[in-house]
């Protein structure tokens, strides 16, 4: 018999049993009447967690699926662009807007910097955007940005506000029409505990109205919105993901997002606790906007990429690493989605273990402590 294995990326998440039972459902045929209130209510389920009254388009693509889509309607070759990025995510977006012909104006920080909304305000004031792209949680850093306030700054300037929430929607608030937010991607396999296979845009009125003539087909906004409304798919959409994203959905729903951003925060500070504990040294902020990932920089003369190895292939237990410059030298625990804080303390006891067969000086038993210290004596609405 294999060993339990444990999930703690920041993507794929683990998916809860009752998403899985709906995805073992015998296949509908996409356009039947069995399938169509459970399209609708996914759909409708959709705009709630979006928090929007805009109809949230459904793709069967990941979430780079869901980018290159805002790229494609959005972009047109040599219109004024500003992509802010400070990770891994941050660069994709440079990329596919330059792919597409894009005049990039790129405002980029150091991977680890949170982006602040004065430095946007300053670029916007030298060089007019049609759209500014943003990153709210970046999962290559820990770092989740305060979206609102950068957001308000785009919009002083006029330009259109497009977001990658891939690992932010359901984890942290992300308010698409109260903050203004135009274009809020994210996908099936993070925060909304469904397997990979699912790109979701919501989009606003205003976005609609800035799409250009670049040649698309599949990721047509309009088409695309055109059969939704009529809850007739455009293509064939993956119908068991679907059914089981509807499931995932309503779990949300029902635990109430509040309470879910509750539960994240708390996470947040259980892993960040334990780390501490450890006497490691944190690379996300130490903050409670940081409840997607925790990254931690791997102590003096240890590879990071041996932590994960380690982890892996001696408990089980799969975590990530450092992307780009960071690779080696730090590791990052994921506790978006399906997690509670057991799953939290199993990761930093294994981590505890690793370490120490690695020759670090870290006192055993401390990080469990610690932990679950953190996340039974304290709530967000303390902080």
């Amino acid at each position: 018999m294999g060993g339990k294995q444990y999930l703690l990326t920041p993507g794929p998440t683990p998916v809860p049993p009752q998403v899985l039972a709906a995805l073992a459902e015998p296949i509908l045929h996409h356009r039947s009447p069995d399938f169509t209130p459970v399209y609708e209510s996914c759909l409708t389920r959709l705009r709630e967690v979006f928090r929007t009254t805009q109809e949230v388009l459904l793709f069967a693509a990941s979430g780079t699926g869901a980018f290159e889509s805002a790229v494609q309607n959005l972009v047109v070759r040599g219109e004024p662009h500003l992509v802010v990025s400070a990770g891994n995510f941050g660069e994709r977006w440079a990329t596919l807007t330059r792919a597409y012909g894009a005049d990039v104006d790129h405002l980029r920080y150091a991977w680890g910097e949170t982006p602040d909304p004065d430095d946007v305000r300053a670029r916007l004031r030298e060089r007019d955007a049609k759209a500014v792209w943003l990153v709210h949680s970046e999962t290559s850093t820990g770092v989740v940005a305060d979206i609102e306030a950068l957001a308000a700054v785009a919009k002083e300037a006029g330009a259109l506000v497009v977001v990658d929430g891939v690992s932010s929607l359901g984890a942290v608030p992300c308010e698409t029409d109260a903050w203004g937010l135009d274009v809020v991607v994210s996908g099936s396999q993070k925060a909304l505990m469904t397997p990979p296979g699912l790109g979701m845009c919501a989009v606003s009125q205003a976005a609609y109205a800035g799409v250009g003539d670049t040649p698309r087909f599949y990721f047509d906004w309009e088409r695309t919105r055109k059969a939704q409304s009529t809850l007739d798919a455009a293509f064939t959409p993956p119908v068991s993901l679907v059914a089981g994203l509807d499931v995932a959905l309503g779990l949300l729903l029902d635990e109430g997002l509040d309470a879910v951003f509750e539960r994240h925060v708390r996470l947040g500070r259980a892993a960040r606790a334990g780390a501490k504990a450890m006497g490691l040294e944190l690379f996300s902020p130490d903050e409670d906007r940081s409840a997607v990932v925790t990254a931690i920089r791997a102590p003096d003369g240890i590879d990071a990429g041996a932590v994960v190895k380690g982890l892996r292939d001696r408990h089980g237990i799969t975590i990530a690493g450092g992307q780009g410059d960071l690779k080696g030298k730090i590791f990052r625990l994921g506790h978006i989605g399906f997690f509670d804080v057991f799953d939290i303390t199993t990761a930093l006891a294994a981590v505890e273990l690793v370490l120490a067969s690695l020759g670090a000086d870290i006192e055993r038993g401390v990080a469990v402590t610690a932990a679950l210290e953190a996340y039974e004596h304290s709530s967000s609405a303390a902080a």
